[in-house]
């Protein structure tokens, strides 16, 4: 995992597709960011998680006075999180917002939709280009529940290339989802941080 930033209070470092961000139930499924983090430091603590298929930057804190600082930032959605996906088909404009009620419809494997007794749920997206795969989109989640951006996407047509969930049958080496941006007032120092990973599957000279 590729450090890219790191200081007294925080690190953000680069998951991997495929890891989960912290440990699941079953001997399968210890092996995650955390466990491995935590073998080099003890004191960090995961902040926030992406979905074991979603690679991209995931930011943890040193401390408990860190965390509660950073969960602080992120409850209070003063986090600014930016996300690149590709996904199938053209879309049929060039920006909008997905917006519903969003709650867990399925257990195992987990599935989110539309649901009139769920949370709200709000996604931005603006089309970066279209290519012979589908499109490429910048996605701003202005809410963050599970499975957001996969089922919102999904609910409109144009599920994520590789997603083995909500695409069953686009299939895929990974899923193209990568949490490319952060962007917050640092918990303490107040200056103003802005994150930023590379997508794997996008050529270097187009990130």
């Amino acid at each position: 995992m590729r450090i890219l930033f790191q200081d007294s209070w925080l690190i953000a470092v680069e998951k991997p597709p495929g890891l989960l961000s912290q440990p699941g139930l079953g001997v399968d499924q210890h092996d995650s960011l955390i466990g491995r983090m935590q073998f080099i430091d003890p004191e960090l603590r995961l902040v926030h998680r992406l979905d074991r298929d979603t690679s991209g930057l995931l930011l943890l804190a040193r401390g408990a006075e860190s965390l509660r600082r950073c969960s602080m930032l992120f409850s209070a959605r003063r986090v600014r999180k930016l996300y690149l996906a590709v996904v199938v088909g053209r879309m049929n404009r060039n920006a909008g917002t997905i917006s519903f009620p969003i709650a867990r419809l399925q257990k195992n494997p987990p599935l989110y939709g539309k649901n009139p007794q769920g949370k709200e749920s709000r996604s931005q997206w603006r089309l970066r280009s279209c290519h012979a795969n589908g499109s490429t989109l910048w996605l701003w989640p202005l809410t963050g529940r599970s499975h957001q951006l996969r089922a919102h996407l999904a609910s409109v047509g144009h599920p994520i290339l590789g997603d083995p969930i909500y695409g069953k049958d686009v299939f895929f080496e990974r899923m193209y989802l990568h949490a490319t941006a952060l962007s917050f007032r640092h918990p303490f120092t107040g200056l103003r941080l802005r994150l930023r990973s590379r997508a794997p599957f996008l050529p270097a000279q187009e990130n």
